[in-house]
């Protein structure tokens, strides 16, 4: 009997486990937390783009568009040296300011603040806070060619330049994270968000849109979309990273804030997949801890991932602390009235919001599988999500099948399960 710390929240839970369990992608490349020394040389070098000295001149200002606190970026240390950099070009710090790309999330707290940005960085720039239902700090911009409305925050247009920053990863439609999603839907009012966010569903047969999907960009309606929202504001310059299982930055691909993003996709797709010979019967998922679980809509990503390696019919043991619930408080309600997907998406047909398509991709998993969630939601609402709450790993256990191969997720949604064509 082998075990293994499954991530929960802050802390963790031993899974022992025997030969019937394969684990996927425990180990990982083993890449070391990069340097300031190796952040800098990764700024020295950017990609398809010259670099920031070239670009940014003394007496201009710059905004920075930071992740909210819903993912582990290495924002801390990334945006301690490119402040750094930039007041070093002759840029003065009261020209510098730092927006959180929240989209429709709660604001980020000043104690997450802090631990976003340090502390150095947090009483010395100023910050500002995005809401995307507050029409007056909004600010239309145009129209894209699929005729939405695109209304951004007014800070996009207050400064010389936008510097984007943000983490690589898998999104169950966007195909990944980062990048243009930090303009759209990150800095983007409630109805752009929609609008971009509709274009996954395919109401004609009921489910997604051909091409849109996890780790999909070309031909991906949702990453066009929102691609082009983000070339109506064309940043200077764009870092993203990579991050360990403790939100360190392990890789750094800056340059153009386009062509640098979608190279790192290429590289985190090459490098964060992981093979498999065929689908299994049990799959047990951890979301790798906070913040990855710390509402059931984050947590929604890692059971994606584990669907990817489950057989239709099979069961899917989902570990998600969901510390601040839902991550919506009306995100129940999509669960009230509804008997299956499909009600659903002819729900979302008629009043389309985002948090109902999460809702509705959650409900085609509950129906294909049976979902066994670990978590600090109350039995009578995660029952009405149509998943079984489970309050401990024994008590999991004890309703698998003890015969049925099974794989394991210690990282769920930071690993793409890809069985070759």
């Amino acid at each position: 009997m082998r075990q293994l710390e499954l991530a929960y929240g802050l802390g963790s839970v031993a899974f022992g486990f025997d030969d019937r369990y394969q684990v996927l992608a425990s180990d990982g490349p083993r890449e070391q937390p990069l340097t300031d020394v190796g952040i800098g040389e990764a700024l020295d070098s950017p990609f398809e783009s010259p670099p920031l000295e070239e670009i940014l001149s003394a007496g201009e200002s710059v905004l920075i568009v930071v992740s909210d606190a819903t993912r582990a970026t290495g924002s801390a240390q990334i945006v301690n040296l490119l402040v750094r950099r930039i007041i070093q070009i002759g840029i003065a710090p009261h020209d510098v300011a730092i927006i959180f790309s929240t989209g429709i999330h709660r604001a980020v707290s000043p104690d997450e603040k802090r631990e976003l940005l340090t502390p150095f960085i947090f009483q010395r720039i100023k910050t500002l806070d995005h809401d995307a239902h507050d029409p007056s700090t909004l600010v239309v911009v145009g129209k894209t060619r699929h005729g939405t409305r695109v209304e951004l925050n007014s800070a996009l247009r207050d400064f010389s330049h936008v510097i984007l920053t943000g983490v690589i990863g898998f999104h169950y439609f966007a195909g990944f994270t980062g990048g243009r999603k930090s303009i759209c839907p990150g800095l983007a009012s409630a109805q752009t968000i929609e609008a971009t966010h509709v274009l996954a569903l395919d109401f004609e047969s009921g489910g997604r849109r051909a091409g849109v999907g996890t780790g999909l960009l070309e031909g991906n309606s949702v990453h066009e979309e929102c691609e082009s929202i983000a070339e109506m504001i064309n940043p200077s310059f764009g870092i993203n990273s990579v991050v360990d299982e403790r939100g360190r930055a392990v890789r750094v691909l800056a340059g153009h804030w386009r062509s640098a993003h979608r190279a790192a996709c290429q590289e985190f797709l090459a490098t964060r997949s992981v093979s498999i010979e065929n689908k299994r019967d049990v799959v047990v998922a951890s979301c790798g801890g906070f913040p990855y679980d710390i509402n059931l809509i984050q947590a929604h990503k890692a059971l994606d991932m584990a669907a990817q390696a489950c057989n239709e019919g099979g069961t899917i043991l989902l570990l998600a602390e969901c510390r601040e619930g839902f991550g919506r408080h009306d995100f129940l309600r999509w669960f009230d009235e509804e008997h299956s997907s499909s009600t659903l998406a002819a729900r979302l047909r008629l009043a389309y919001e985002v948090n109902g398509q999460t809702a509705w991709a959650l409900l085609t998993k509950a129906e294909r599988f049976r979902v066994l969630l670990l978590s600090t939601l109350r039995n009578h609402d995660v029952r009405q999500m149509r998943m079984t709450p489970v309050h401990s790993l024994d008590e999991a256990i004890a309703q698998l099948d003890p015969a049925a191969p099974a794989y394991i997720l210690p990282r769920g949604a930071a690993w793409l399960p890809v069985i070759p064509d």
